[in-house]
């Protein structure tokens, strides 16, 4: 983190054994006024999975000023035609000291606040593909020294329940997930560790 930033970031990323492209696509930015992160996961996996997560990931990159619920309703449809995604969106806005995420299928979120694990979000069921659906964002505070967890359904349940994830460094969460969990990827996987600090 350079002193002007107030977010740091680690990133893992493993393709599904046997396949050379993972479908799981990322993007984190950070403005002078806000941080935003998402994780679009493609449905299956391989090349095809790829295409997708990525047209949803430069739909993002390309809105950046747009709202959560703005940016989910660009990526949906965009998607029309194509196979879907699942997707995660965070977004920390510094003024006014709240965060907004939205997760439409199995993307997940966990908020860690003095070590401990503060939430778990329960995402909204389905996935996007170019049909309107219901989708609720949640807004909270941001609290100082708040860390994220952001991660696709590669990060398994047993995975998530590790005290690896209560490191308040990003990359010893990132060093400590590759030490911790098998070489070899049942399905793709990314996860990302956030660090916000006031």
């Amino acid at each position: 983190m350079t002193p002007e930033n107030k977010v740091d970031v680690a990133v893992y990323q493993k393709a599904k054994k046997g396949n050379y492209y993972c479908g799981d696509s990322y993007l984190y930015i950070e403005t002078e006024d806000e941080f935003i992160c998402a994780i679009a996961d493609g449905l299956g996996s391989g090349e095809y999975a790829l295409e997708s997560s990525q047209i949803t990931i430069d739909i993002i990159r390309n809105n950046i000023g747009a709202t959560v619920e703005e940016l989910v309703e660009k990526c949906n449809k965009e998607l029309l035609g194509k196979r879907g995604v699942v997707l995660g969106i965070l977004r920390l806005h510094f003024p006014t000291e709240t965060y907004s995420f939205s997760s439409i299928g199995n993307i997940g979120v966990m908020t860690i606040h003095n070590g401990k694990k503060v939430n778990r979000n329960i995402p909204n069921g389905g996935y996007l593909a170019g049909y309107k659906r219901p989708f609720k964002v949640v807004r909270e505070q941001l609290l100082s020294q708040m860390n994220f967890i952001l991660f696709s359904d590669g990060v398994s349940d047993e995975d998530l329940s590790k005290k690896l994830f209560l490191h308040t460094n990003v990359d010893d969460v990132i060093e400590a997930y590759k030490q911790q969990t098998d070489a070899e990827r049942k399905d793709d996987t990314t996860l990302i560790a956030i660090k916000y600090q006031r």
